[in-house]
């Protein structure tokens, strides 16, 4: 582990300084070199999985800022040339913004979301098993800082009326809307008086929902869903059901929902093609700490994660869906010794010896016979 580290290390000098070169010239990630698309052309939308930073992370982010206050911003310029090239990027945090850490709560220092925004993340889920680590104040802040950063979200909410309103995103010629929810909160009771707060995971409020965005004006909707069981690369018979479910509804022959991204597994697992629908049981964390099994061995598998790449065409006609045309997964892994995140793709062409984590990913993402709908791995 710790030669592969090294190697790690060696070829995340060229990268990083690549991407950090990328990064200066790139003002608004989104925008530069771009030339006017025709009206009619796709879109392509890029989703990672969970931002957890546990204390050794938050140590990189701090030696990174200097020693006063936290710098994201390095620890995620591996993944900013990906990001930033697509039409639309969404992300999931895991964790309310605050000024405390610590286990069985999480609280992240609101700079992370600066880095999201520079990296060229668009929208972010929010719902997840820590959103009432801080209860409502933490909720609270946490959408402020986001709103500050000009990073959208999903997923909680500060009011009744802010959680009824669909957050629609512009991707190209399309109209995205972003819907999130979370299985539990980690035993923590919703605020009395605010059943608002957090988005709970429940079938008919996500097909509600997913209708209502429609008649918002929606051309793609995007659910993502906090679900599974962690450490476990196999979708687990819950998440299957309910993913056959949520895919299963139409109204006037059209799907409700267009795409299921699910995070929480903390490790990559199958993409699948279920009634036509792309669905990702499980992106895995893009930044986290070591993490270990229930035996209390560390897990590799646990600091791996995929980058999932869907491009979207115009409907053949009125009143039929945004097509996926291409689908792809983009192999990752967090290096918890230098602190980034690393496209493993790209640090094998620079000589890292990741072939076994790639070859690993790769198994795992393919494991429910995805190739056959098309899948492939992306760079």
């Amino acid at each position: 582990m710790i030669a592969r580290r090294r190697q790690v290390a060696v070829a995340l000098a060229g990268i990083l300084t690549a991407a950090a070169a990328c990064q200066a010239q790139h003002h608004d990630p989104k925008a530069a070199g771009r030339p006017a698309p025709p009206a009619a052309r796709g879109f392509t939308l890029v989703a990672a999985g969970g931002i957890l930073p546990h204390s050794a992370v938050l140590d990189r982010a701090r030696f990174d800022a200097g020693g006063t206050g936290y710098d994201f911003g390095p620890m995620l310029s591996g993944v900013q040339p990906l990001v930033s090239r697509a039409d639309l990027a969404l992300c999931h945090i895991e964790t309310p913004y605050g000024d405390r850490t610590g286990s069985p709560f999480f609280d992240s220092p609101p700079e992370e979301a600066r880095a999201l925004a520079a990296t060229g993340y668009d929208s972010c889920s929010t719902a997840s098993e820590h959103s009432l680590d801080d209860g409502p104040f933490g909720i609270q802040h946490t959408l402020d800082t986001l709103d500050s950063a000009g990073v959208r979200h999903a997923g909680t909410a500060r009011g009744d009326a802010e959680a009824r309103t669909v957050t629609l995103l512009r991707a190209g010629p399309a109209k995205v809307a972003h819907l999130a929810y979370t299985a539990d909160t980690n035993g923590v009771p919703l605020p009395a008086g605010e059943p608002w707060s957090v988005n709970l995971l429940d079938p008919a409020r996500i097909l509600a929902d997913a209708r209502n965005a429609r008649r918002a004006g929606a051309d793609v909707v995007v659910v993502s869903l906090r679900w599974g069981t962690p450490g476990q690369d196999a979708p687990d018979p819950q998440q299957v059901a309910l993913a056959g479910e949520l895919t299963a509804a139409r109204t006037d022959g059209r799907p409700d929902i267009d795409l299921i991204l699910g995070t929480h597994a903390r490790t990559p697992q199958a993409y699948e093609k279920v009634n036509g629908t792309w669905v990702v049981y499980g992106l895995g964390d893009q930044v986290t700490g070591e993490m270990y099994d229930n035996a209390g061995t560390q897990d590799p598998g646990g600091n791996t994660s995929t980058l999932a790449r869907f491009t979207f065409v115009p409907p053949v006609r009125p009143g039929a869906r945004w097509e996926v045309a291409k689908a792809e997964f983009v192999p990752q892994l967090f290096d918890v010794d230098a602190g980034r995140v690393v496209d493993v793709n790209r640090a094998i062409a620079q000589g890292a010896e990741l072939t076994a984590d790639r070859d690993r990913i790769r198994e795992v993402v393919l494991g429910r016979a995805a190739a056959k709908d098309g899948l492939v791995m992306g760079k």
